[in-house]
């Protein structure tokens, strides 16, 4: 059964678990406007501009496009489907593959199939990329994983977990501060939660819609790091 009340919390794993976490926290936070997290960040507006993207066939919408931009933006061109669930799925959409990406990393089986599944949704979104930017992206993380995977396998370098669980962090921090960014501190009117707020009957702007949205991204990061632990108990 599973240890919802998390008795005994926290044994090895956990407090490695925890640990690492932090880590990775201090870690981006200290490098955060340094090239060494930018092949990161991009891939975290890739995971962005894909839940737009996931959202809109999900809605019965088509895809007509993505691009991921070097200065850390990004836009997928869409027509049809529910744009009110087209919207929001970008942030929130991130922060949701944060917690799964964080959750993946407790087990090595789970680490293997986010890893493998993160590699075809590298290699389809490839052919429907429209910028160079992106491409790239795309043919330099399939072939960094496939390196972390071959040195997880056949070496003593075991560090599959780790890149996962740093990626998962990453977006789970790189969203909030979107959110932060690009909704509440500058109010880029042309944001996702403008346009949101423009369809919604509601009296809320889009600054109040990031706050919304920011609330839901901890909530997501809070939750991974407490099933997280729940699965390592």
């Amino acid at each position: 059964m599973p240890n919802w009340e998390l008795q005994g919390c926290c044994d090895r794993d956990q407090k490695a678990f925890l640990i690492t976490i932090g880590i990775y926290t201090v870690v981006i936070l200290v490098l955060w406007r340094t090239f060494l997290l930018t092949p990161f960040k991009l891939i975290t507006v890739f995971l962005h501009e894909a839940s737009h993207a996931i959202a809109c066939m999900l809605t019965c919408g088509k895809v007509e496009g993505m691009e991921v931009h070097a200065n850390e933006g990004g836009v997928t061109q869409t027509r049809g489907g529910a744009y009110w669930v087209i919207l929001p799925a970008g942030y929130l959409g991130s922060s949701f593959w944060g917690m799964i990406f964080i959750l993946a990393s407790t087990n090595l089986l789970t680490t293997r199939i986010a890893a493998g599944c993160f590699a075809v949704a590298l290699l389809i979104v490839l052919f429907v990329a429209k910028n160079w930017t992106l491409r790239g992206l795309c043919i330099g993380f399939i072939v960094f994983l496939a390196v972390v995977w071959v040195l997880q396998e056949y070496t003593k370098v075991r560090i599959l977990r780790y890149v996962i669980l740093f990626i998962g962090v990453m977006n789970s921090l790189f969203s909030v501060y979107d959110i932060y960014d690009d909704l509440i501190s500058r109010r880029v009117h042309s944001s996702d939660a403008e346009k949101f707020a423009e369809l919604c009957p509601c009296p809320c702007n889009g600054a109040a819609w990031g706050v919304i949205w920011g609330f839901i991204s901890f909530a997501f990061l809070g939750a991974a790091i407490y099933l997280g632990l729940v699965i390592l108990s």
